[in-house]
């Protein structure tokens, strides 16, 4: 079983921001399996399907994105999963818009969520896709009102691209694991 979880912020003020791009991702995902029944468990809303026979916990983090860790420890301990069974999908401001970088563990290159969430699952070790939302041109554009802002029509096609690229890459990663992933998408 894995528990793929897209970070970001819950409420209509903030769909679509760059923040919420982990979002966009797992809707993606939920989209073209068909799903429908989302419900609220563990601080998230949270979906169940099966990829290639493997049963897949979709989740969208309803907490915050600082506060995300609160939910996804609760998730790990109510599916009785450890986080080698966990893909966390969030953004990224140093990549470029429309880049992908998947890694195995490592630290939270200063993103709130995933602090929160090693944090408090006491580990390093889990599966991130990051999703390249770039950084503002203007050099003192306060990175809050940045990753909270929306996407421009002239980057809908980019962004549009891109969560369906993420969203392969995670079928590639539950399908055929995190090396072949990582060549094909990184």
């Amino acid at each position: 079983m894995l528990l793929i979880t897209g970070l970001g912020n819950p409420g209509t003020s903030y769909s679509n921001t760059r923040h919420s791009i982990g979002f966009r991702v797992i809707d993606w995902l939920a989209r073209e399996r068909d799903i429908t029944g989302w419900r609220l468990k563990c601080k998230a809303l949270v979906a169940n399907t099966e990829f290639k026979e493997q049963k897949i916990i979709l989740a969208k983090p309803q907490t915050y994105m600082n506060n995300s860790g609160e939910s996804v420890v609760s998730l790990l301990h109510w599916y009785r999963l450890s986080t080698q069974d966990l893909i966390v999908v969030c953004d990224d401001i140093d990549l470029p818009l429309g880049k992908l970088r998947i890694r195995g563990k490592g630290g939270d290159g200063g993103h709130r969520g995933l602090r929160s969430i090693i944090d408090l699952v006491g580990s390093k070790d889990f599966i991130r896709l990051r999703v390249g939302v770039g950084r503002p041109l203007e050099p003192d554009f306060e990175m809050v009102d940045w990753v909270l802002s929306r996407f421009s029509s002239e980057e809908a096609l980019v962004v549009g691209q891109m969560v369906e690229k993420a969203a392969q890459a995670i079928k590639t990663i539950a399908a055929d694991g995190i090396e072949k992933a990582m060549n094909m998408y990184n």
